[in-house]
């Protein structure tokens, strides 16, 4: 099991959370599901529960904020300075939904929108790293941007995270997968979803989870109440499908061709 020990770097998806109206019923499906305990964070934490894998921190599972939003995986970014990202995140045309703010000792995090609107958060590392289980059954393996309008897109990240742009595209496609500045390796991808006339209303960033054994994960989901979106299909990094879990908040399943083909970056 590869676990990571230490902050994760500037620009890497370090950490990801749901917000759902009853945490403790979405971790009961998760833990169903992957194998999680999910275990309470603290008195102080708000209801925010933690799962893990012997021991160790997967993601977050906590209650939405007030005012009907819908369940969403959150995808959080590895930053350096959080006030000064926040800055950058505005002067490039995004907004700040949540404003900066400390989490206990924890770190320093905000919730921002980009400039189509999808949201996401940014941590400041501090006591928490991020995740410290990933690339394996049952933990995240990739981010990806859906979205509508892919160019503003990848000049807002690119603005934001120094970001360089790989794209690919077969007429069928297109896609762009970011690296930080001084790496190598990417570590999330943003998807032009009007190639397939399937744009979403709202744009959102996704959650792929490494799931060995696929097709018999999504009737084990289907059974604790997931509802099927995408079928599974094969792709170039392996057997994929997306999902809703019973309180409406979409991830993806990814069984790779090769365990950690399509994985999270070093960092």
């Amino acid at each position: 099991m590869p676990v990571r020990n230490e902050a994760w770097s500037p620009g890497t998806p370090c950490w990801i959370d749901c917000q759902v109206d009853d945490p403790a019923k979405a971790g009961e499906f998760y833990a169903e599901l992957f194998g999680w305990d999910v275990r309470g964070a603290g008195e102080d934490a708000g209801g925010y529960l933690m799962a893990l894998r012997e021991g160790q921190a997967i993601a977050g599972v906590g209650p939405k904020p007030e005012g009907g939003v819908p369940s969403v995986w959150t995808t959080y970014f590895a930053v350096a300075e959080a006030d000064a990202t926040a800055e950058r995140i505005t002067a490039a045309g995004g907004r700040i939904l949540v404003p900066p703010f400390d989490v206990m000792e924890f770190g320093r995090m905000f919730v921002a929108a980009d400039v189509s609107g999808a949201p996401f958060a940014v941590w400041e590392a501090r006591a928490h790293n991020g995740a410290a289980v990933h690339n394996e059954h049952g933990a995240y393996v990739w981010n990806d941007l859906h979205t509508g309008d892919y160019e503003a897109a990848k000049d807002f990240y690119s603005s934001v995270f120094g970001f360089t742009v790989t794209e690919f595209g077969d007429g069928a496609m297109r896609y762009g997968t970011l690296v930080p500045p001084g790496a190598t390796e990417p570590v999330a991808g943003i998807n032009d979803d009007t190639v397939d006339g399937a744009a979403p209303e709202q744009p959102y960033w996704l959650t792929w989870f490494q799931f060995d054994g696929l097709d018999e994960g999504l009737r084990r989901a289907a059974e604790l109440g997931a509802t099927v979106l995408v079928p599974a299909q094969d792709g170039p990094f392996g057997r994929m499908a997306i999902l809703a879990a019973p309180q409406g908040e979409m991830f993806a399943l990814l069984e790779p061709v090769t365990v950690g083909e399509m994985s999270a970056p070093e960092g």
